[in-house]
């Protein structure tokens, strides 16, 4: 099973991030199934060299090479259809862009944008905050841009303009 600090610079990325954090017994349960979906995904065919992690208790990351294969549409929906079986089994939501996390020390927080944006109002949160930009879709860019201070992610735009 690959990890994602394995697979190269271009391989596409996904990440799902949770509304809580998982329990020891649910990244177990998650870790496996992930593992059992990644041995069993095709694109048009082709078994695809992919990685599942579990990071942080509060995101499922997965990556694919397309240098070997391509994930298409069919193996994209595949990948959707397996994080929205976890959310349903576990009671999550990993599929909600509306939720942003962040570190508050070695915690992770999860909360809702306008929820943020309301922290960011009252100087809760700033511009040095730790946040997951879970927007992006490489490798390259998940090493330089997933965790990232605030000022230089895209929610950037919920701090009181100086």
């Amino acid at each position: 099973m690959l990890s994602i600090n394995q697979m190269p610079l271009d391989s596409r990325v996904w990440v799902f991030q949770s509304n809580r954090a998982f329990s020891d017994i649910e990244v177990k349960a998650i870790e496996k199934a992930g593992i059992q979906f990644i041995a069993d995904w095709k694109g048009h065919g082709v078994s695809l060299k992919a990685s599942f992690d579990i990071l942080y208790k509060h995101f499922i990351v997965i990556s694919v090479d397309e240098n070997q294969a391509a994930a298409g549409g069919c193996s994209i929906d595949e990948a959707n259809n397996f994080i929205k079986k976890v959310e349903q089994h576990f009671n999550l939501i990993l599929l909600d862009r509306m939720q942003v996390a962040y570190r508050k020390g070695e915690e992770i927080v999860v909360c809702h944008l306008s929820e943020f944006e309301k922290l960011a109002a009252q100087k809760q949160v700033d511009e040095s905050t730790i946040v997951f930009n879970n927007m992006v879709s490489t490798k390259a860019t998940f090493d330089k841009e997933w965790e990232v201070p605030l000022k230089q992610s895209w929610q950037s735009r919920v701090l009181p303009i100086q």
